[in-house]
């Protein structure tokens, strides 16, 4: 998955652009709030339907040969364009991968990797999975997959993972390219059931506040949440910060059952109605495991659905401060109808509600495009480098939007969920040159491709004290972004130097240490990680 970072300042349209593209295709096909995990089996009416004689017709009668079901899914497409953003038709693949995801395990051989002009580069390596048994190792970059070569010929990341995954002990003969070795290598790596948590990384910030990260909502995350929990409890955890920012969502359940874990018996998590749909409400229980202590929770921008749901109940029943910037605006509950040929249909049966009665759900009436943009323009506008009273003044100047929390405070609805304390984009730094650099994959490229041939550093802290950018190295980066036809100046490397450096150091942290390293170097000048420190202490 990519980088959540900050997005960019106002004056920078094309940032806001590249943000646009990557939320919105992410909370189209991503974003399932499953009730329960368990999906109704949908059978195709018979050939009553107009849009079926259509196609019948079709298929007897059209001049030249044509693919009846690709013309099946573009009337599927279009009619589901004229619902909501979010329902949608997942065709085979794509909708056994979504589950896959969701469910947290898969036939696979256990590695990440970094898919870069054209060149599959190995980052991690699961230390209990298959690949690491027979050697595989990361910066390894596999060019072939079984007889087909991958280096070169414009393979996507779903054809990439239709190929690695399969059936249970099948074997996939990987040809790999070592850096110092002068021949490609044969590794023959057995599939195995890969079980990956939603939790990205769980550490002590400081002796007494803990920090957790969770990347989604599936079915397995309440579980790995409180092992994560009770971990850092006996570690001496007094407050804890839970990170939500750049999670799109996942099941409703998983969401009601994290939710739990902070509120008493009987509260009200959140409720759910449609017009097929009367009113479910979701109570918390009496079996929490952190329901008193102090507690933070992030939120942004990349924060949508399930996520939202955690967010605006504890804010309503004013068990948490939540921090950061306003969320998506995600308040539409979808449910999975599966078809016989393995396709499935994602379609909306109903809208939520926090506590306090309010939807987060943000407008659609103007179709999907102007929808997924609406994150876009919270850059153009100046919300994100502004004050919470800028919004206060301009998004939520209704009275009919405002709700009131257990305690009698004012929230809001209608577009997402406020936060209590708002912290604005750090701005130093984060310029177009450097959204450019990031949008491109340029950063990742230079530590791939260039510095992982380096020294490995003793340690996480020998990386962090001794590494710098060296001018040699400084000329590749410029190279490899004139290479992509990025323009730039030498002004404008000195003014991004310090987040590009941040950056580098936390992509060779994931390399050598993990995926925990890599946040740890990111956390260490996060501003919202600072503000939320501050409210527990």
């Amino acid at each position: 998955m990519s980088t959540r970072k900050n997005l960019l300042i106002a004056a920078c349209y094309s940032g806001a652009l590249v943000l646009g593209m990557i939320l919105g295709p992410k909370f189209h096909k991503e974003d399932l709030n499953s009730r329960n995990g368990s999906f109704k089996i949908f059978q195709s009416a018979g050939d009553g339907g107009k849009v079926e004689q259509v196609l019948n017709i079709i298929r007897e009668n059209y001049v030249d040969p044509i693919k009846i079901d690709t013309l099946q899914n573009l009337a599927i497409d279009e009619i589901l364009n004229n619902l909501d953003p979010h329902s949608a038709y997942l065709p085979p693949v794509e909708a056994r991968m979504f589950s896959d995801d969701m469910e947290g395990n898969y036939n696979g051989i256990g590695i990440e990797y970094q898919l870069l002009n054209d060149t599959l580069i190995i980052t991690h390596i699961n230390k209990t999975g298959p690949a690491s048994k027979v050697g595989l190792q990361s910066g390894d970059q596999i060019v072939k997959i079984e007889d087909q070569n991958i280096a070169g010929v414009g393979m996507k990341p779903p054809g990439i993972v239709k190929l690695i995954r399969g059936r249970q002990s099948t074997l996939v003969r990987l040809t790999v390219r070592r850096y110092g070795s002068n021949e490609d290598l044969i590794f023959k790596v057995p599939r195995e059931k890969v079980t990956v948590s939603s939790i990205d990384v769980s550490y002590l910030i400081s002796n007494r506040i803990g920090y957790i990260k969770i990347s989604k909502f599936g079915a397995k995350t309440d579980e790995d949440f409180l092992t994560e929990l009770r971990r850092l409890k006996k570690q001496g955890m007094q407050g804890l910060i839970v990170d939500l920012r750049g999670n799109g969502g996942g099941y409703l359940n998983a969401a009601t059952a994290l939710a739990d874990q902070f509120l008493g018996d009987q509260e009200l998590i959140v409720y759910t109605q449609g017009e097929h749909e009367p009113r479910t409400d979701y109570f918390a229980t009496d079996a929490g495991d952190y329901e008193k202590g102090k507690l933070v929770v992030l939120i942004d921008e990349g924060t949508a659905s399930a996520s939202e749901i955690i967010a605006g109940a504890l804010q309503d029943l004013d068990r948490a401060t939540v921090v950061g910037r306003r969320s998506f605006g995600k308040g539409l509950v979808q449910e999975q109808f599966n078809f016989g040929d393995g396709s499935a249909l994602n379609l909306t049966v109903a809208r939520y509600y926090t506590p306090s009665g309010r939807s987060i759900q943000k407008p659609y009436t103007r179709g999907k495009i102007e929808y997924f943009k609406e994150i876009s323009n919270r850059i153009k506008n100046g919300e994100l480098v502004f004050d919470q009273k800028h919004l206060m003044d301009s998004l939520y100047a209704t009275k009919d939007k405002n709700y009131k929390t257990a305690s009698g405070r004012v929230v809001f609805g209608g577009g997402g969920v406020m936060p209590d304390i708002y912290v604005p984009i750090d701005t130093v730094g984060h310029t177009p040159l450097y959204y450019s650099l990031s949008s491109n994959a340029v950063l990742n490229e230079l530590v791939y491709s260039y510095l992982i041939k380096q020294a490995r550093p003793g340690s996480l802290r020998d990386l962090l004290d001794e590494f710098s950018l060296s001018s040699s190295h400084y000329k590749q980066l410029q190279a490899l972004a004139a290479k992509r036809k990025i323009s730039f100046t030498q002004k404008e490397f000195e003014e991004a130097r310090e987040v590009i450096m941040l950056d580098i150091r936390a992509l060779l942290a994931r390399f050598y240490f993990g995926e925990d390293a890599y946040y740890r170097v990111l956390n260490e000048t996060d501003s919202m990680i600072e503000r939320s420190v501050a409210v527990l202490k």
